[in-house]
């Protein structure tokens, strides 16, 4: 990593797998550029419950301690016996507080970009916070306006139109401002990514991207004239294909990130390959955000048994991202 700046990791849910992942990211690789925003406790229980040879220490700055040694960054205090597995909105608060310090400690500069470990929606609706998820806090916090959401694994890219909304709501949200503006943030997260001229496809709405007309307009009337303007302005974009084939095309190299229409769409195409090494990047933000592919596993959290290979392949992007960011 070129940055001398560390990465801050949010714990997440800590009824889930969050401290968990992170514990065994810590005991497997020994980083020493990373810090962690949540609860001292949690992650002690979290070493113990791994048997990781890890020493945990509080701290009050972004200031890791050496190789091995996890830094934790405090932001509030959870029961010491906190049940697994189980919605709780003291969690769901002590998460949300830590994304926010996180941001703050990216936009001051105080860290190179921000890593996340799941939430779990329910507990922060429980706790009062008025966001479904990660990417909405995120815009919100920053005041960012046009936003997207990523999501990656070492073959295939995917960026949406929508996110978080009804099936109902993502047809209507396909409208020539949401597909150029999307067309850009495409554009935008290859660079980020230090790819210099990304190779952009577009994956229509209908089966068979309409065939013509004869199974909707929308590809006619507005994503095709959208991805015509997007042209003209200089990008290297083609489409609309048939949603179909065109994830297959891309993941066999012809295209360097899609852009699908809704959530679904794009999202089953990324992890139908496992979620493994799938990343989740949020797009259009002055700060760098990472995220794991993956909720907060009620279903396993306090077993011992999560793996945490999407964090870490979270973490191996976000160094990428500050690099390229940094070297220009």
């Amino acid at each position: 990593m070129a940055s001398k700046r560390p990465l801050a990791i949010t714990m997440g849910d800590a009824a889930g797998i969050g401290p968990e992942i992170i514990a065994r990211h810590f005991m497997r690789e020994k980083p020493s550029d990373l810090v962690v925003v949540g609860d001292l406790a949690q992650m002690q229980r979290a070493i113990r419950m791994i048997g990781a040879d890890c020493p945990v220490e509080a701290a009050s700055r972004p200031e890791p301690g050496p190789a091995g040694t996890m830094t934790v960054l405090p932001v509030g205090s959870l029961p010491a016996d906190l049940p697994y597995g189980q919605v709780d909105a003291r969690a769901g608060r002590l998460a949300y507080d830590a994304i926010l310090e996180a941001i703050r400690l990216a936009r001051s500069g105080e860290v190179a970009g921000i890593v996340t470990a799941p939430i779990h929606k329910e507990a922060l609706h429980a706790a009062g916070v008025p966001f479904p998820g990660h990417t909405e806090i995120l815009a919100h916090e920053t005041g960012t306006r046009d936003f997207g959401m990523m999501l990656a694994d070492e073959h295939l890219r995917v960026i949406l139109v929508s996110i978080h909304v009804s099936l109902a709501e993502a047809l209507r949200r396909v409208t020539p401002e949401a597909e150029r503006r999307t067309f850009r943030l495409a554009h935008q997260a290859c660079r980020a990514l230090g790819i210099d001229k990304p190779r952009i496809a577009v994956a229509g709405l209908n089966p068979h991207a309409g065939e013509g007309g004869l199974f909707g307009r929308e590809e006619i009337e507005i994503i095709a004239p959208a991805i015509a303007e997007a042209r003209n302005e200089g990008l290297d974009i083609h489409g609309p294909f048939p949603p179909d084939t065109i994830f297959m095309q891309a993941r066999r190299g012809a295209y360097d990130i899609v852009v699908a229409q809704y959530h679904d769409q794009g999202l089953i195409a990324v992890k139908l390959n496992g979620i493994e090494k799938g990343v989740n990047v949020t797009v259009g933000l002055p700060i760098i955000r990472t995220s794991v592919d993956h909720g907060t596993a009620f279903d396993i959290a306090g077993k011992g048994i999560a793996d945490a290979a999407s964090l870490s392949e979270a973490i191996a992007v976000a160094r990428r991202m500050v690099a390229a960011r940094e070297n220009g």
